[in-house]
């Protein structure tokens, strides 16, 4: 008969209601708390059964049952551990927060370790009444002479407990469902939480829905196992067609023998896979096996670059894979997802006190069984040993890098545009990253060539005027007044020049640009990612050595003819006023210089740092931020005329004819057009111009 016991140990009335309603977050999360509970009764049998305190069965097969069953409102969930006895019942179940995997892993703890035994708090179990109007347990524990325990409650601090009639070792939990979550009792609502928390859980699961038709499939009876129910033999005959022999002649071929297959009751299969990739030794994995995983874990078809496998023992225990799936695409529209595992069971997505922020933008998973986590093992607590995981999963990215970077340069490089912006945001996010990846940044110059900074910053002497300028390339290294580096008196006394590294933002528009350095032998890298104006700035505050500069920022010495004639002061003044006055923008300076490209008629300049400005500025008004118009910081503009050019001489030379304004604002166009997009209006203006330009032939 049943006997009436007293209150649930709790410290106070008010703590039941909480644990049922507020402990998670989300209440689908009981599924994954009971089959842990079913994983840790599991494992704690294996080991005794290793430490020789009890024997298995020969035919012993771990496994969790889940049976859903809609018409009755329930959810079992059914383990063959090591069960319960009464005593055990009154110390792990009514005494809430009393964890048995803790009391497990102390009492042996010299006799064995404690993986995969997930638990800790002991507050698992009462997740079940948050969906719940009633619990029970039906238990009996492995011990010898053990009697069955039948445990209920309806929600209360009050529970029913009375010797049961379950007659096999392990646990079996009911869950009387509550009217407004019925939904957890549907097979295919259920098989989706279980593969969302449970899928990689160290004892396979098995989902069945109670009363449903058996399921039939058909085996080779070579396959047929004992522990099979066959329902009829079949045998099927041979397979023939008639094929046309090359004289003419036909004749009938067997294209599949005769074969005796079984009808039997399907068997079933688990939602999980017990020992995941990342529980293996790198060794022993190989890359079909990691694509396969990449894409059954993240439905991603798309092979990644590459990947790195953690395996770590100590001083913590880590396991994991990062993926580097392809990247280049703006930051806004990346979405990485690392899964957070605890003892194989999930835990969460992108946590970032454990992964570093830029590695978000990464695929993988991580397994960490020491993470300090909540009572709701939905969080973590704060504890400075998180922070040691975290800077440990950095120095293994970057030494996987600096690895590929060091022995295998050509993948290396091949890979380059599109982890670039991984790697940049890295180096934004974490100053120690940043540090040890500093000399193995790559950088594409215009001459598609790959070169670390290092290889950036050295010398390079400035090739003859004679042969290939373009074969003879290399990134040209200039102090900061625009004079190489080569030509300055050392016996002059003054502080260190930065070294000028120039680079090109968009190789289409500034096409006349890159010209005119291969023209002059000279290089520039190519930074086109709406990241590398921080990522620049960011190097230069780090190192006083070098500067970066826009291939459109300066007319370099290197690029102007020191062996023209110059033009009279009078000369220079007569242009500079008349495109001045023509051009009327106070934002304007006119130069006129010699350059050594004759073809080239003007070229518009912006300052680095000016320009610089005007994109963060025009980067704050996109995101929303501030009320000023971008264009109150518009930089200074440079239109730098040539003199060898013969429409420079023209328009010199016939100052006061009517046509010449009309020539100077074209000439400013189409060094704008150079240099940047024309706003509509001025597009529009520049062809109709163009147009009457042209009509003038035809006078």
């Amino acid at each position: 008969m049943a006997q009436k016991h007293g209150n649930l140990s709790i410290d106070s009335e008010n703590l039941f209601p909480i644990i049922k309603k507020w402990l998670y977050s989300d209440h689908d999360i009981f599924y994954r708390e009971l089959i842990s509970n079913g994983c840790d009764a599991i494992t704690k049998l294996k080991k005794l059964d290793m430490m020789g305190e009890y024997s298995l069965p020969a035919d012993y097969k771990a496994k969790i049952q889940v049976v859903v069953n809609p018409e009755e409102k329930t959810i079992k969930i059914i383990d063959n551990g090591l069960g319960m006895t009464a005593e055990e019942v009154e110390e792990y179940i009514n005494q809430i927060a009393f964890s048995g995997a803790t009391d497990f892993i102390e009492k042996y703890k010299d006799k064995s370790n404690d993986d995969q035994i997930i638990g800790h708090f002991g507050l698992g179990f009462y997740s079940a009444f948050m969906v719940a109007d009633e619990v029970t347990i039906d238990t009996l524990s492995y011990k010898e002479g053990a009697t069955p325990v039948h445990w209920s409650c309806d929600g209360g601090t009050e529970f029913d407990m009375e010797d049961g009639t379950k007659d096999s070792v392990g646990t079996e939990i009911t869950l009387f469902l509550n009217e407004d979550c019925l939904e957890f009792a549907n097979e295919y609502r259920a098989r989706e939480i279980i593969e969302k928390y449970c899928s990689f859980m160290p004892t396979e699961i098995y989902l069945s829905k109670a009363n449903a038709p058996e399921e039939f499939e058909t085996i080779d009876k070579a396959e047929l196992l004992d522990t099979d129910k066959m329902v009829e033999e079949i045998h099927v005959p041979a397979k023939t067609e008639e094929k046309e022999n090359e004289d003419g002649t036909k004749e009938v071929v067997e294209v599949e023998p005769e074969k005796d297959q079984v009808k039997i009751v399907k068997r079933p299969v688990p939602l999980n896979d017990p020992r995941p990739l990342w529980t293996k030794n790198p060794n022993d994995c190989t890359k079909e096996e990691y694509l396969a995983f990449y894409r059954k874990v993240f439905l991603d078809y798309k092979e990644p670059l590459f990947w790195i496998h953690l395996n770590m023992d100590y001083p913590f225990n880590l396991k994991g894979i990062l993926y580097f799936p392809k990247i280049n695409t703006e930051y806004d529209s990346i979405e990485g997802t690392i899964k957070l595992y605890n003892n194989q069971v999930f835990i969460a997505d992108n946590i970032k006190e454990v992964i570093p922020e830029f590695l978000m933008l990464l695929k993988g998973v991580i397994d960490c069984p020491d993470l300090p986590l909540n009572v709701s093992r939905s969080a973590l607590q704060n504890d400075g040993f998180v922070k040691k995981i975290s800077e440990y999963i950095t120095k293994k990215v970057a030494d996987k890098l600096i690895g590929m970077c060091k022995t295998e340069k050509e993948s290396y490089e091949k890979y380059w545009d599109d982890i670039a912006p991984f790697i940049k945001f890295g180096c934004l996010k974490d100053e120690k990253f940043c540090d040890k990846m500093n000399d193995y940044i790559l950088f594409k110059d215009i001459n598609d060539k790959y070169q670390t900074l290092p290889e950036l910053l050295v010398p390079v002497e400035k090739p003859e005027e004679t042969g290939d300028a373009e074969e003879n390339a290399e990134t040209t290294v200039e102090t900061a007044d625009g004079e190489p580096l080569d030509s300055q008196d050392e016996d002059e006394e003054k502080e260190p020049e930065r070294k000028t590294v120039y680079y090109v933002t968009d190789v289409v528009q500034q096409g006349q640009y890159i010209n005119m350095f291969k023209e002059q032998g000279m290089n520039a890298v190519i930074l086109d990612h709406s990241i590398d104006t921080s990522f620049i700035t960011q190097l230069e505050q780090r190192n006083e050595n070098y500067q970066f500069m826009r291939i459109d920022a300066d007319v370099t010495e290197s690029l102007k003819d020191d062996s023209a004639a110059e033009l009279t002061e009078e000369e220079t003044t007569t242009l500079t006023d008349l495109f001045k006055s023509v051009l009327n923008n106070d934002r304007l300076t006119v130069k006129v210089e010699q350059l050594k490209n004759k073809e080239i008629a003007s070229v518009l300049t912006l300052s680095e740092q000016g320009r610089r400005m005007q994109d963060m500025m025009k980067m704050y008004a996109a995101g929303g931020m501030g009320g000023m118009d971008p264009n109150m910081f518009a930089a200074d503009q440079t239109l730098t005329l040539n003199a060898n050019h013969p429409l420079v001489q023209y328009i010199l030379n016939n100052k006061d004819s009517e046509n010449v304004p009309m020539f100077a604002e074209q000439l400013y166009d189409l060094a704008r057009i150079s240099n940047q997009q024309l706003s509509p209006e001025a597009m529009t203006s520049f062809v109709k111009r163009s147009n009457d330009i042209m009509m003038l032939l035809t006078k």
